[in-house]
């Protein structure tokens, strides 16, 4: 199944009184935190940006991972066609995201996606509580709140059904279910989430903020280790968890996997959850021989268990043989799939210590990692 998501951020921001796609929140602008937080979504495959046409060549030089950055049309109707039209034919389901909204959580993503693929279009949405009142000019009249839902975005789609109604609509529409409803669909409502808050007027964006600062915030962990090489020649190397056979192992407790072991201590320092050895003693049998990818695999359960999201790893391995960098792209391919994070997230750099020291003498190899982590936004 392939995921595609296009956050729209072409609106003339009228209400608000400017552009409010670049509002600062933060420290990055309003439509960078959904597009961050679509991106990190382990079944997002992709995210374009629909955006206005003078900022086109300023949002490509600012999200160069984006999959595309286009200008958008003269209403939000517009917009998504032209962010529909450059989503790949081969996608399952589209999800289409108002830059305006900065908190979509991985949770609500997850739901949406659900219930687009069971549904064919569905919607994050809340129960009306309060008392609604018509007010017009022959009175005001209570109206019955009893299923009122208010509806938010990221709204999902099949592709197939989203084009459908699309090419159906006449006229426009704020709302993307109303098309899908034109053509006799039945969307479905998942429960959304009261942080997935709208920016539509200067007080919304001071609302965020105070969410955004009562969150944790963004952290960076630094994570190392070091393995001297094994004496048992039936020991294999591992590193990020690719096997280079032929090499010397390295001596450990489990697979001695230098690389994985140094990028589960920068994820666990950063969100300070402890250490590898705080979850993994070397004392204890079950983690006898045992590959590396558990320890990271639990690591980043952690974080998510404590509301971090993995932003960004790093990782610098030191070692006079063998040659990692060929493989390079199996091990971040590893990490990323691990951690399910798009794999653009994961950079990795090898070099020698220039027979410096016991790693130059070839006695070993040493890894440095740092993570770099960010809040998840409720459910």
């Amino acid at each position: 199944m392939k995921v595609a998501a296009v956050v729209l951020a072409a609106g003339s921001g009228t209400r608000f009184g400017g552009d409010k796609a670049r509002a600062a929140l933060a420290g990055r602008p309003l439509w960078r935190w959904s597009f961050d937080a679509l991106r990190a979504h382990p079944r997002v495959d992709l995210v374009g940006l629909v955006v206005p046409g003078p900022a086109v060549a300023e949002y490509r030089e600012e999200a160069p991972q984006a999959a595309f950055v286009v200008a958008g049309g003269q209403d939000r109707t517009a917009s998504v066609r032209i962010g529909l039209a450059n989503t790949p034919d081969d996608c399952d389901v589209v999800l289409l995201h108002d830059a305006a909204r900065p908190f979509p959580s991985e949770a609500t993503i997850d739901r949406v996606i659900d219930a687009a693929l069971r549904s064919g279009a569905a919607a994050p949405g809340l129960p009306v509580t309060d008392t609604v009142k018509r007010v017009a000019e022959d009175g005001v009249r209570t109206v019955d709140r009893d299923g009122l839902w208010t509806v938010q975005t990221p709204q999902g789609f099949r592709r197939e059904l989203l084009v459908l109604a699309y090419e159906s609509l006449r006229g426009s529409a704020t709302d993307d279910l109303a098309a899908a409803e034109a053509i006799g669909c039945v969307p479905e409502i998942v429960p959304g989430n009261p942080d997935n808050l709208k920016i539509t007027h200067p007080a919304d964006l001071e609302l965020a903020r105070r969410l955004a600062a009562s969150g944790p915030g963004i952290r960076t962990g630094l994570g190392y280790d070091i393995h001297r090489f094994s004496s048992d020649p039936d020991r294999c190397l591992v590193l990020g968890g690719v096997r280079f056979e032929g090499s010397p192992g390295l001596d450990g407790h489990s697979d001695a996997d230098a690389l994985m072991h140094a990028v589960t201590d920068a994820l666990l320092g950063a969100a300070s959850l402890g250490d590898i050895g705080v979850h993994f003693p070397n004392t204890d049998p079950r983690w006898r021989n045992a590959p590396s990818e558990v320890f990271l695999a639990r690591a980043g359960e952690l974080l998510k268990e404590s509301g971090w999201s993995v932003w960004n790893i790093d990782v610098a391995l030191v070692a006079e043989r063998p040659k990692v960098v060929p493989r390079s792209a199996e091990i971040r391919a590893n990490l990323a799939r691990i951690l399910g994070i798009p794999e653009d997230r994961v950079g990795l750099k090898a070099t020698t210590n220039e027979r410096l020291g016991a790693i130059g003498r070839g006695e070993g190899i040493a890894c440095f990692a740092v993570a770099t982590i960010g809040p998840c936004h409720g459910g």
